[in-house]
Formats: structure tokens, sequence, C-alpha cells
């Protein structure tokens, strides 16, 4: 692999794995918002954030952060109008405490703010912000990722327009991934020029371990932790994976101020990509280089899944997620580049089809389930058991395998998408 070629990588990777706190979905909202109260130049008086299904659904029952509790948009459009900064990025409420809170609710109660579906688009992924202060208005859009500004605009004057590149894809310039290119890549690039990949580490585990401590959402992971009542899982690396895992993602959901180093544009992501690899090889004693080779496989194995997925899909994003662990615990318990793809086969064979219902703090059973998973089918690829094409999505070829499971995330599962916005929002 040339010098080029893994620059390129690294760029993505550097792209694509960033800090984000709370939910991406109402957090690139907040981002919109505050992107258009800053272009306005003043606290709005009325607020119109006009969503796509997909958006809607992510973000409709999740805990805000540093809100005591609190779930769902209008508090984060709030909280982006009042306190809300840009310039943070995903972690754009990061500035926010009770005060700001309060004035929030405030504003919430005097009616401000208008939440709508966008009904004329087939973009997964797609935000429009307007902002009006008595004659004055600005408007900005994201879309195709949580921090793409695709048009800004004040009084009806353009500032910026990016519509040409606001689909929901890999960027023009992205290298076009295979599984044996992100293998090639963790395992052999200098590991200097890895080494940042440790920090989803740092990041993530400080999330599981604060949620170890004190009760968030549904508390999953400390209860695998305490165990208080039966042993179902004893003590060892599977209970720590499942623990660490699911604690960060309960943290997460509930709204924990901490943040999550995110991958492709969710946070659950990055945990489920992350902590299962942590665990293993902090329990397996093995190097930091290691370590950041095995966090490298399956951070990239994430990245390269989803240039075939998009951002959003009906397919829940653990199991995408799950799937890049399993390829780092595979390499951690001595496998090759075969049994890399073997783990990958039997993960599409097992998991796929778990649908997305939206961001909430549920979604930890969801990361247990595909992280249980990702064991599994990494020791059985290390002992050279796979699920064989002759076995319903499974292909020879682990690249179109990984493109059977995304049409039907992407298209076969469609109508099961819009089934579950209908009847999440008929409650």
């Amino acid at each position: 692999m040339t010098l080029e070629e893994r620059s390129k990588i690294i760029e993505l990777v550097k792209r694509e794995v960033v800090p984000a706190m709370g939910c991406t979905e109402p957090m690139a909202v907040a981002l919109a918002v505050a992107k258009a109260k800053e272009i306005l130049g003043d606290i709005p008086k009325q607020i119109s954030v006009t969503l796509s299904a997909n958006m809607l659904k992510n973000a409709m029952g999740v805990g805000i952060p540093g809100t005591g509790g609190m779930i769902g948009l209008p508090i984060a459009i709030a909280l982006g109008a009042l306190v809300g900064k840009s310039e943070y990025s995903l972690e754009v409420l990061k500035d926010s405490n009770q005060d700001t809170v309060e004035l929030a609710k405030k504003f919430i109660s005097e009616n401000r703010i208008k939440i709508l579906q966008k009904k004329d688009t087939c973009e997964k992924l797609y935000i429009e912000v307007e902002c009006h202060n008595g004659d004055n208005n600005a408007r900005v859009v994201i879309s195709g990722t949580h921090t793409h500004f695709t048009l800004i605009s004040k009084n009806g004057k353009e500032l910026l327009n990016d519509n040409l590149n606001s689909s929901d894809s890999t960027d023009s310039n992205d290298p076009s991934l295979t599984l044996r290119q992100v293998y090639d890549f963790a395992t052999t690039a200098p590991v200097n020029e890895i080494h940042f990949i440790l920090e989803t580490a740092e990041l993530n585990k400080r999330a599981a371990e604060l949620a170890l401590g004190a009760h968030y959402g549904h508390s999953l992971g400390r209860l695998i932790f305490l165990q208080p009542k039966t042993q179902f899982f004893g003590n060892g690396i599977y209970s720590k994976i499942l623990s660490y895992t699911s604690a960060a993602c309960d943290a997460r959901m509930a709204g924990a101020k901490i943040p999550v180093m995110s991958n492709s544009g969710s946070g659950n992501q990055g945990i489920a990509a992350t902590l299962p690899v942590w665990v293993f090889a902090k329990e397996r004693l093995k190097s930091e280089d290691d370590l950041a080779r095995a966090l490298m496989l399956s951070h990239l194995t994430v990245i390269y899944i989803k240039q075939s997925f998009g951002r959003l899909s009906p397919l829940c994003g653990c199991v995408v997620a799950a799937t890049g662990s399993a390829c780092g615990l595979t390499w951690l318990m001595g496998g090759n580049y075969d049994q890399v793809s073997y783990a990958v086969k039997n993960m599409i064979a097992n998991i796929t089809g778990m649908i997305c219902d939206g961001a909430k703090p549920s979604c930890s059973l969801k990361v247990a389930t595909g992280v249980s998973t990702a064991v599994l089918s990494a020791m059985l690829a290390v002992e050279n058991e796979v699920v064989s094409s002759a076995e319903g999505i499974i292909d020879n070829d682990v690249d179109k395998c990984v493109r059977n499971m995304a049409n039907i995330g992407i298209h076969g599962m469609c109508a099961t998408d819009d089934l579950v916005l209908n009847i999440m929002t008929s409650k």
C-alpha cells in the first residue's frame, strides 16, 4: 500500500471517528439551529425545523445531555438557539448548564418551536432550520452527513450552496474500500501512524465507567457488571465486554453530559466498535500496538460497510458496528485475513434484519445483542467455522455479503421503516 493510499485512509478515519456528546441526530439538529442563530445574529423569536423521516425517528426518544433526563427534539432545539455553538460541531451543547436548561424550558413553553416532517425527500439525513426575529430570517440545511452544511442563507440571500455534494453517500475523493484493503491497512501500516485510534478507547471507556457507577437508562451494563441476583455470565471477558459496551450506551442514550467517540455519525457505533476490542485486549494483556491495530481494523471495517449503507438506514447500526468489533476480536485471537472474513460472514448470517426504531435507552439491549454475536462470530471464525454460501444470504465473496446486507437494509426494509415510524408517531 502506497503512502498516498495510507494517507487517504487515515484522513477518512479521522473524519469519520470523532467525539460527539449525546445522540448525534438531535445534536445535528441543535448544530443546525446554532448555525442559523449565528447567521441571524440574535436569539430567534420563532424556529421551524423540518426533518427527514429517519432523522425524526432517531431524535424522538433519546436523552439530551445536561438536561436532567429531558428527551427529544424541543429541548435540543431550544438549547441550540440559546447556548449552542456551531464551532463545537457534534458537541454543540457542551456549554449548557442548569440555568440555560431552565431558559430552554421557558422557550418551549412559549410555543416558539415548530417541528415538521419533510415528505418530498429521498435523503435519509436531512435537516432544515428556519429562524425568524422580526423582519430578519436565517435558513440552514444540513444533509448527507450530520455536520455537512449544504445551504445557508440570510434574508433570502444565499451565503452557501453546496447541494451538489449533499447526497448520503461516500465522498468522491474517499478511497473505495474492500475488506482486504481494510485488513491490510490495519495490520501493516506503520503503527505510529495509527496510534491516534487509541483515543477511542480512552473516551468510550470513560462513558462506560460513568454508567457502571450510577444509574443511567435501563442500567443494563451496570446490571451485568454487578449481577446482584444470579451469576448468569460469570466474571470473564464475555461479561466484561457486554457490561462495558452496554454501559457506555446506557450513559449516552440517557443524556449523560460526557462525550464518546463516534463512528460514521453514530456514538453507539463508535462504542460498539471500540469497547469489545479494548476489553479483550486489556484482559489478555495485549500490547498497545496490538490494541491500536485491532481498533483500527474494527473502526475501518465499520466505515467500509457504511460506504454501502449511507449514514442512516432501517437496519440498526449496531449490526454494522458489532461486525467491526468481530473483526478486531478475531485478529486479537490470532486470526488471519480469511478468518476475519469468516467473522464478517458469521455476523451477516446472524443479525442482519435487526430494525432501527429510533435512538433511545433500550439501544443498550441492541448493542449488547450485537457485541454478544461478535464474540460468537469471532470464536467460530478462529476455528475456521463459517456460514457457507449454501446458507441464506451469504456469498463466497465477503464484499458481496456486505452488499447483500446493505441491499436488505436500504431497499428491502423500506416498508418496515415506514411502518416503524408510523407506529412511533401514532402512540
